[in-house]
């Protein structure tokens, strides 16, 4: 078993992990009791579901009515918003299910819902947040596949040693990254800081994440990746670049039903080009299984 030693001294965050051990507190034990107090019945979410840490897509599926409230999602802290999202012409599926849950901000609570997904019956979760530019890729707003994140967080040492980085799970890297020619959106590739502290964006840490190779910063995807790796869970993580930290004015803007519908369109073609990969590990048992 692969654990840190204990210490008189230093950071809690180092100390007593045991990598390998199971939890005593588990999601799937969490999301039973939440059920029997709300009385809501035991059904899988979709395979598919995607993270909206701003909330833009829920309030855009609940003031249009193109989305429902799952019946089934025992969350205490959110709601899951369903709806099937077309899909480019030729793709094996003509129209894809999609749950979404948004606010999950922030690393632990981004973890807090993935790892619930996950035990509801999720095998493919995709994160899409809004990020601050740190390297002008392009004009925002632009989306950037995250192919690793700066580990400027707390909750990734629960799930794996200390490291500079958290890295895009590596069987989903060939089918992701042949996908990208045929994205709608254009999404370029690259590297974020993750922080837990964003008005603490000093000029100093800034230039420390530029030199570290982040050309972007958010405050989700680190977690998320470690958690993905130590579980073997599908996780995808893309940083829509909307702002450059409000520093110049005119920030944050995401576009048409701001940025709805493309986060939309580009996540069901990212699941249409997974799903084949992710599915295949789902049913011999290396990640999630689905509740009985």
């Amino acid at each position: 078993m692969t654990s840190t030693p204990h210490a008189g001294h230093g950071s809690p965050l180092l100390v007593g992990k045991a990598y390998t051990e199971p939890s005593v507190f588990r999601p799937e034990n969490l999301l039973r009791e939440a059920r029997r107090q709300k009385q809501l019945p035991d059904l899988p979410v979709p395979k598919v579901c995607l993270l909206d840490p701003d909330g833009d897509i829920v309030r855009h599926l609940a003031a249009t009515g193109t989305g429902r409230r799952h019946p089934g999602w025992a969350c205490y802290h959110t709601d899951m918003w369903v709806t099937t999202v077309p899909t480019p012409q030729g793709d094996a599926l003509p129209r894809l299910e999609v749950g979404v849950v948004g606010n999950a901000v922030g690393a632990p609570f981004a973890v807090l819902v993935a790892e619930q997904l996950h035990a509801s019956g999720a095998d493919l979760i995709i994160s899409i947040t809004s990020a601050g530019q740190l390297v002008p890729l392009a004009d925002p707003p632009y989306f950037v596949l995250l192919q690793a994140a700066l580990r400027d967080e707390g909750t990734s040492t629960h799930y794996l040693p200390p490291a500079h980085w958290a890295s895009l799970p590596e069987h989903l890297h060939q089918p992701i990254t042949a996908a990208l020619p045929r994205l709608l959106e254009p999404v370029l590739a690259g590297r974020s800081w993750t922080t837990d502290a964003p008005y603490r964006e000093t000029p100093t840490a800034l230039e420390a994440a530029r030199a570290a190779g982040a050309v972007c910063v958010e405050m989700e995807a680190a977690a998320l990746y470690a958690y993905a790796t130590a579980r073997r869970r599908a996780l995808i993580c893309l940083a829509h670049v909307t702002n450059t930290m409000a520093a110049t004015g005119e920030d944050f803007e995401k576009g048409h039903a701001n940025g709805a519908h493309a986060a939309l369109t580009l996540a069901a073609t990212i699941a249409n080009a997974l799903l084949p990969v992710v599915l295949p590990v789902v049913r011999n048992g290396s990640a999630a299984q689905r509740p009985a």
